[in-house]
């Protein structure tokens, strides 16, 4: 699972023509980890061999400080999630793969359709799966210091990687963040849910067979409690004067709960009983709405993102024949961008809605502190930021 959600795309080949720079205070930062990494058990010519040559790679301290001012609303999001030839190419290669994906299944309890929708959205079945070297990456990343726990905590457990030897450094490729392979595994994650499923005593998530990277997904969300059978979630029909407040993935109920509510699927039918499940309304009152089981939350593991996780979801559906949602979304709604969310968290905790802070991000307690300004200015308390709500704030 990736840091960064999707493989940067611009992100160009690292050239080994030109070496990238090492300052001095880069070598004093290396020294430094090299005496860590030798306390910890990799051996003095692991460490080197895997860091001949690196240095500051230019482009992963750039994608690093970059914040996006502008970000897609989710239902742009799930259009590219979903697109007709992510579709298509995903139920190609269900075709290709049917004897691999059929074994996975046996074993790991997990459809392939999920997996593939995992494998389209991080690498795009592959043919992105970032091309800078991991070690250079995450030296970098730790060097810059921003995450520098973090990022030596990867890099540890990249060289423990190469020292089992599952690869090699020049193989050792991925994003900008450090993910690699074809499902985007962090070095720490490969550690823990890596398989080798080929049989050829190597986890090889980098090679062009997709196999190894393909099982380890499936392990990854077997053992974060992958229910067999079941869906992540269902779009529903919400009745007239449901209260929004409670459409939120924290809130699990008993399915018996939301039908006594007057939740049924989309189509009015019964709502399917798959253990408890939370409603959603990810853009609102005027959008759809979906109730969301188990496997929505396993999904959210391996990248904590609603619109990640729907998806995963909505892509797999699709891939295995499914339609698209029912329910249109609010596209006439224009997103904010970063500078807004900041104001519109600004406006709202000098309100007396405290937003936690104002970092741009529309989190839980954002997503609270405008439900209760909603509820107190007779407006549905969707805890939906839109441009509107922002305005009436000004």
């Amino acid at each position: 699972m990736s840091a960064n959600s999707t493989v940067e795309r611009s992100a160009p080949p690292l050239s080994r023509a030109v070496a990238s720079p090492q300052p001095e205070s880069f070598q004093v930062w290396r020294d430094g980890f090299r005496r860590k990494a030798i306390a910890q058990g990799i051996q003095p010519a692991v460490f080197d061999a895997a860091f001949r040559g690196v240095g500051v790679n230019s482009e992963v301290m750039r994608l690093d400080s970059k914040q996006a001012e502008f970000t897609k609303p989710i239902w742009e999001y799930l259009d590219s999630a979903a697109s007709p030839d992510r579709v298509s190419n995903g139920r190609a290669q269900r075709a290709a793969l049917a004897n691999t994906l059929s074994a996975i299944e046996t074993t790991y309890g997990v459809d392939g359709e999920t997996v593939l929708a995992i494998w389209g959205m991080e690498t795009n079945y592959g043919t992105y799966r970032g091309s800078i070297p991991v070690i250079e990456a995450l030296a970098t990343l730790a060097y810059e210091g921003r995450r520098k726990a973090f990022a030596e905590e990867q890099l540890m457990a990249a060289l423990k990687i190469l020292q089992a030897g599952d690869t090699t450094p020049d193989r050792m490729v991925g994003s900008w963040a450090g993910a690699m392979g074809h499902t985007q595994f962090m070095p720490t994650s490969y550690l823990s849910y890596a398989v080798d499923f080929t049989g050829d005593g190597h986890r090889d998530v980098w090679s062009d067979t997709p196999t190894d990277g393909l099982a380890s997904a499936a392990n990854y969300l077997a053992r974060a409690g992958w229910q067999h059978g079941r869906p992540w979630g269902v779009e529903v029909r919400l009745p007239s004067g449901f209260d929004y407040s409670v459409a939120d993935d924290r809130h699990r109920r008993p399915v018996a709960e939301w039908r006594a509510k007057g939740v049924t699927t989309v189509a009015g039918g019964t709502l399917p009983d798959h253990g408890s499940a939370a409603i959603i309304a990810p853009a609102g009152a005027s959008g759809p709405a979906f109730a969301v089981y188990q496997n929505f939350y396993v999904i959210k593991k391996y990248n904590n993102a609603t619109s990640y996780a729907m998806g995963v979801g909505h892509l797999g559906d699709r891939i295995a024949g499914g339609g698209p949602f029912v329910h249109p979304w609010p596209r006439g709604e224009r997103a904010l961008s970063r500078t807004e969310k900041i104001e519109l968290q600004q406006r709202l905790t000098a309100a007396g809605y405290n937003t936690g802070g104002a970092d741009g991000m529309i989190g839980p307690d954002t997503a609270t502190a405008i439900r209760s300004y909603q509820r107190a200015n007779g407006m549905t308390p969707d805890g939906f930021a839109t441009a509107s709500l922002l305005q009436a704030l000004r």
